[in-house]
């Protein structure tokens, strides 16, 4: 029989044994314990007809048709097993550590593997996950306006030993209505939580982490409500980078991607922009004039953002900067010290 653990202990294993995620391919997508395996007992449609079995006619005719269904799939679901981990070990999961999680990790054993499950299963990790938001951090909040190059920064400060959480990378997402292109799907926001308290638990809340400013919704994902409102109460650090320098980072990231995504992104924020301006703004993209059609777009996002500066809840710390020289690194760190004091 497979040993049953509590959250604490399972959330200490998981970055040393392989995780393996038995539920449905659908409850997998929405949100996992990050770098889980999904090896599902049921597909959704099965997880689905044995739940109407269930509250039709019964439990025991449920199990029968689980029985009737997971059958011809116990050989494949070893197989999936072994090419996916290379050790005996091995953590299991479900939605409440129930029945699926006690049958595979039954199965797991008899193949010859020692899984331990997750005691009230990934709902309680989910209660610990959103637990944890709660707790206090000393936050330190880099902002600058669109095209400061607050994200090469942060990864530079990460290099240099900073404890840092990058939210745009988590949310796979820029932020703007630009944030989407070249960066593939976004996690859902339950995902999105998921994988901001893996990067939590791994640092010292004692300390102070950097995170870059957002607005609550990064795309299509909300930062969890608890952990932004220590964001709007936390130290702003600002780079300030004149207009033309921004102009040129955004010319590198944004030129090389399909003109029809950046229209599409400029047509989401036409109402905000003056429907003349937005024209104005796709005509220059249609004749790679990028320079003048980011500066449009920027007297928009820069107008925002200064608002938002004035709404912060402690003064900024203000840092001039082309965002490239050497000794900007060191600066922030030396912030980051002295607010230690």
């Amino acid at each position: 029989m497979a040993e049953i653990i509590s959250i604490d202990k399972f959330v200490e294993l998981i970055d040393n044994l392989p995780v393996i995620d038995v539920r449905s391919p659908s409850e997998y997508d929405r949100g996992h314990i990050p770098g889980a395996i999904n090896i599902p007992l049921f597909s959704d449609e099965e997880r689905a007809a044995v739940g109407t079995k269930y509250k039709k006619v019964g439990r025991k005719d449920a199990i029968k048709l689980g029985l009737e269904l997971v059958g011809p799939k116990l050989k494949g679901f070893i197989d999936i097993l072994e090419h996916s981990v290379n050790q005996k070990n091995i953590l299991v999961y479900c939605w409440r550590g129930g029945m699926r999680s006690a049958s595979m990790s039954w199965l797991f054993g008899l193949a010859g593997y020692k899984p331990k499950t997750l005691e009230g299963g990934y709902k309680a990790f989910r209660r610990f996950a959103l637990e944890t938001f709660s707790k206090p951090y000393r936050l330190l909040i880099l902002g600058g306006m669109t095209g400061s190059g607050k994200t090469d920064i942060l990864n530079k400060l990460k290099q240099n030993g900073e404890q840092v959480i990058d939210l745009e990378g988590l949310a796979n997402h820029k932020g703007s209505a630009f944030g989407w292109i070249n960066q593939g799907n976004q996690p859902k926001t339950e995902h999105f939580e998921n994988l901001l308290f893996n990067q939590l638990r791994k640092l010292d809340a004692s300390k102070h982490i950097w995170v870059e400013d957002e607005s609550m919704g990064i795309g299509r994902v909300f930062i969890p409500k608890e952990f932004y409102s220590q964001m709007k109460n936390s130290q702003p650090v600002i780079l300030n980078v004149d207009i033309d320098t921004r102009i040129n980072r955004l010319i590198k990231d944004y030129t090389a991607c399909d003109k029809n995504d950046l229209i599409e992104s400029v047509k989401k924020i036409q109402k905000r922009l003056g429907f003349d301006k937005a024209q104005k703004c796709i005509d220059h993209i249609k004749s790679n004039n990028f320079a003048e059609a980011i500066r449009i777009t920027l007297e928009y996002y820069d107008k925002t953002y200064s608002y938002g500066l004035t709404q912060k809840k402690l003064p900024p710390i203000f840092v001039n900067t082309d965002g490239n020289d050497d000794n900007l690194i060191s600066k922030l760190i030396d912030i980051r010290k002295k607010l230690d004091a």
